[in-house]
């Protein structure tokens, strides 16, 4: 138990201690609760014995609203097909919003668990989706439209504008949730066959099955892989075809260990060892020169020229190669909408204010996950944070918003990640630009916790096999207790830290 709010968690997701509902998204469901009382030293619970298994622990969320419209006004359109989205949808139900919700989304199938793709290569949406398009249509009154793509917004007239047809769908309130867009590295040979990016199920069906004309679950013997990359989605993607005996598992990366930005040099080189010890092979403080096709097959790739930082030239042979270089906005439809001109950054990004309304405007449209800079609590440093549970949250919040007529809270929730490595990486806070680091715990055998310092001040906090510790940061954080650098090196345990005692907390939407 951490708090009255977040009051039980599982990796990035937390329910209610009290009525087990949901605190933290990526969690879809809620949790059943019982009602306990204590008599002679013991705990009594009275509970249904069939909620009380494994395969019944959860229970969709209590909607206040039928999801039947009372009226025949635009609603509440939504951008976008993710996580955002998902959470959006649910929360404006969940908090007795009864109006008309239409989501346009790019993608062919219903919100799914996009974490699964990077980590597992699920590639069967029925078995990534948190509700089915039916469910969502007839339990939510959801008019969910795939395979739709959105081509501007006009914002004077509130329509969205979808398709070659240039269908003008009204709004009401609009959100924005239109997620990321894979990079490419601009080189010679980046358009051959066989060179794909991970973002979406056809991404994940593409390197599963590709031009191979066999399955990556299959590929052994005589097959090689470069991947460019070596941050998160790369290196997930690399745990997951490790055991599959490739010929070659080569990882080439800009900086001196995989995740440094991030988790640093130190946490870097760990997880690079590992990594190791499974065949992987890393070219780092390098760059691709040029992906070259193959000999025998001029539009599919043959190998990958990297180059070090001392100029040395290494050609690595390639059956497939694997760009994990990060993502940018998908906001480009709104290059085409007037009113936009100054809400969109040069990296794309749409700019909010703390209640995820797009600044500069009427306060009916807001922008969320991927493609919101948001400010930071307590800072004010405006970010744009790409973690799954970032864009869950800033949904529920949202859909909070909505639902009480516009009566919002600003968003302090603490982004929260997890990574399969070898074991579970646990990340919580926001460590961009930390100046130091304490490191507690064995890195080679990776059960540790790691502190990332700025400015005399824990930002951000990392563990591997030391649950639940970054759960409890996360709320340290959020409650503005955590200890301090100097607290923590002479010996301050986190675990001992009382939460309950906190006479003020802000409250959380």
């Amino acid at each position: 138990m951490l708090a009255e709010t977040a009051g039980t968690r599982q990796g990035p997701m937390a329910w209610s201690v009290c009525t087990g509902d949901i605190e933290d998204a990526p969690a879809p469901s809620a949790l059943h609760s019982f009602k306990a009382y204590v008599e002679s030293g013991k705990i009594y619970v009275t509970a249904d014995p069939e909620n009380t298994t494994k395969k019944n622990i959860s229970r969709q969320p209590k909607l206040l609203a039928s999801g039947a419209p009372t009226s025949t006004k635009p609603g509440v359109v939504i951008v976008g097909g993710g996580s955002g989205a998902f959470h959006c949808i649910e929360s404006l139900r969940e908090h007795g919003y009864n109006g008309s919700i239409t989501v346009l989304s790019k993608e062919t199938h219903a919100p799914i668990d996009r974490t699964k793709l990077s980590k597992a290569l699920v590639t069967d949406p029925s078995k990534l989706e948190w509700r089915s398009i039916s469910e969502l249509r007839s339990k939510y009154n959801v008019a969910l439209r795939t395979g739709t793509e959105v081509t501007s917004v006009e914002l004077a007239n509130k329509f969205v504008v979808i398709g070659s047809t240039n269908e003008r769908v009204p709004y009401e309130t609009l959100v924005l949730a239109s997620g990321g867009t894979p990079r490419k590295l601009p080189v010679e040979g980046k358009d051959l066959g066989n060179i794909f990016t991970l973002r979406g199920v056809d991404d994940a069906k593409k390197i599963d099955a590709g031009k191979w004309n066999i399955r990556v679950f299959a590929l052994t013997e005589g097959k090689r892989l470069v991947v460019i990359g070596s941050s998160f989605i790369s290196m997930e993607l690399v745990v997951a075809v490790t055991k599959r005996n490739l010929a070659s598992i080569d990882v080439i990366g800009m900086e001196s260990a995989p995740f440094e930005a991030v988790l640093g040099k130190e946490v870097g080189a760990a997880l690079q060892k590992f990594h190791e010890s499974k065949g992987v092979k890393f070219y780092l403080n390098s760059q691709v020169s040029k992906i070259v096709p193959s000999p025998s097959v001029s539009t599919q790739v043959g190998s990958v020229i990297v180059k070090s930082s001392s100029g040395q030239e290494t050609t690595l042979p390639a059956d497939a190669v694997i760009m994990g270089v990060g993502v940018a906005p998908a906001t480009e439809y709104l290059k085409a909408s007037k009113g936009f001109d100054n809400l969109v950054d040069k990296s794309g990004a749409i700019v909010v204010d703390e209640y995820l309304r797009v600044k500069g405007l009427d306060g009916s449209v807001f922008a969320i996950g991927d493609i919101a800079m948001y400010p930071q609590p307590g800072t004010g440093e405006m970010r744009r944070i790409e973690h799954w549970n970032v864009a869950g949250n800033q949904g529920r919040a949202t859909g909070k918003t909505i639902a009480e007529g516009g009566i919002g809270q600003p968003f302090v929730k603490v982004p929260v990640f997890w990574s399969a490595q070898g074991q579970q990486l646990r990340y919580c806070g926001v460590g961009a630009g930390f100046d130091d680091v304490i490191v507690d715990g064995n890195l080679d055998e990776m059960k540790f916790v790691v502190y990332y310092i700025k400015q005399d001040k824990v930002v951000a906090v990392a563990s591997m096999q030391r649950d639940p510790v970054v759960s409890k940061a996360s709320e340290l954080l959020r409650l503005g207790l955590m200890p301090s650098p100097s607290e923590l090196r002479a010996g301050k345990d986190l675990l001992s830290v009382d939460i309950q005692t906190v006479a003020s907390k802000p409250k959380v939407v």
